[in-house]
């Protein structure tokens, strides 16, 4: 078997389980309500936290966001991200009395691709467990707690504001 044939065959494997997954938070939200989100987040968290539990820590967010990247690559997850830097701001990191900010665009994110494959709305429970990867991952790497927030979601990409907390 070449290796397109293997990759094709993986990223199949993939979008079935995860049309699987948004099928399950479509109908778990639908039960639970908004508290759906809060048990994703929080195991999104958990998962963070463990995927990143041997990376280098750092102060920096630009570093943090490339061990992020590794921590993604060296679990197989699928959510590429890219900083994005809105013209009238003059840094890429806008700093603040409550932490920094940086914004983020998701362009190929395998939650989004399967929500919109299984026909189910973003800003769900699956976006909250990411959003709680995303967390937990940098809780682990900086020390600081974060957040992260869509701004634009959409079918090409997401835009997402990445808040560092003050320790």
């Amino acid at each position: 078997m070449d290796a397109a044939t293997t990759v094709e065959r993986e990223r199949a494997t993939l979008q079935a389980t995860m049309s699987f997954l948004a099928a399950l938070a479509a109908n778990v939200e639908q039960q639970l309500g908004r508290p759906a989100n809060a048990m994703a987040f929080v195991a999104g968290k958990k998962l963070g936290q463990r995927f990143a539990a041997g990376a280098r820590h750092t102060d920096d967010i630009e570093t943090a966001l490339n061990q992020l990247r590794e921590v993604l690559h060296d679990n197989d997850c699928l959510w590429h991200f890219e900083t994005f830097k809105p013209k009238p701001q003059a840094e890429l990191v806008r700093r603040g009395p409550d932490g920094d900010e940086v914004m983020l665009v998701f362009r190929d994110c395998m939650i989004r691709q399967s929500l919109f494959r299984y026909g189910h709305v973003q800003k769900g429970s699956l976006c909250y467990m990411m959003y709680g990867f995303f967390s937990g991952a940098l809780e682990s790497i900086m020390g600081r707690r974060s957040e992260l927030e869509i701004v634009h979601a959409g079918q090409n990409a997401c835009l997402k504001r990445l808040k560092i907390k003050v320790k």
